[in-house]
């Protein structure tokens, strides 16, 4: 990751704390498909944005900080992901939903989209509703209004996950429309042509 130019987040802020989910088995394949990759790094433009959304988060609420469950991906591992969602009767069209088509690459793949949630002040995850990488309506930003009409989702959970969202959005990120967690620096387009994948 560092020879290719991307910058470890902790290095950058070491107050944001790392739990990298495809390192452990804690993840919907349910094993540890990074190995040696333990750290999250990213581009240093997205890198300096992440920073500056720490504050924000930071002011607004004390004692709050960034909990990173995924950022630079290689693209050898977007395959491994890829192949899950079969284990798991993803029908193929509905694939894209979760995992992006490692041909085309996910903007993990570029260093430039990172996966995170917000903790208290004792390191806990706030509640968002559900758990990271949810497959499923419950944890699409745009459903919020519909989970919360149906009693699927409480208001202080919204509420939590605009916490998180006001600190990255005013950073320049850009939420995903179908996981609360996931967040864009740029789009995919613009980011292999600045950066190129990561393998």
């Amino acid at each position: 990751m560092i020879s290719q130019g991307l910058v470890n987040i902790q290095e950058l802020d070491p107050a944001i704390l790392v739990d990298l989910k495809y390192s452990t088995t804690d993840n919907f394949v349910g094993k540890d498909v990074y190995g040696d990759l333990t750290r999250a790094y990213l581009q240093p433009e997205m890198g300096a944005r992440l920073v500056q959304a720490h504050k924000l988060l930071q002011k607004a609420n004390p004692g709050y900080k960034f909990l990173v469950y995924d950022a630079a991906r290689p693209n050898s591992v977007q395959y491994e992901l890829w192949k899950a969602l079969d284990l798991l009767k993803i029908p193929e069209a509905s694939k894209t939903q979760y995992v992006a088509d490692p041909k085309i690459g996910s903007n993990h793949n570029f260093g430039c989209a990172i996966d995170l949630t917000v903790a208290d002040e004792k390191g806990v995850p706030l509640d968002m509703g559900t758990k990271y990488d949810f497959f499923g309506p419950l944890a699409y930003p745009r459903s919020e209004a519909e989970m919360l009409r149906q009693g699927k989702l409480t208001s202080k959970q919204i509420a939590n996950r605009k916490i998180l969202r006001a600190a990255m959005t005013q950073s320049g990120f850009t939420q995903n429309t179908t996981e609360w967690w996931h967040y864009d620096g740029m789009s995919k387009k613009a980011a292999r042509a600045k950066y190129g994948m990561i393998k």
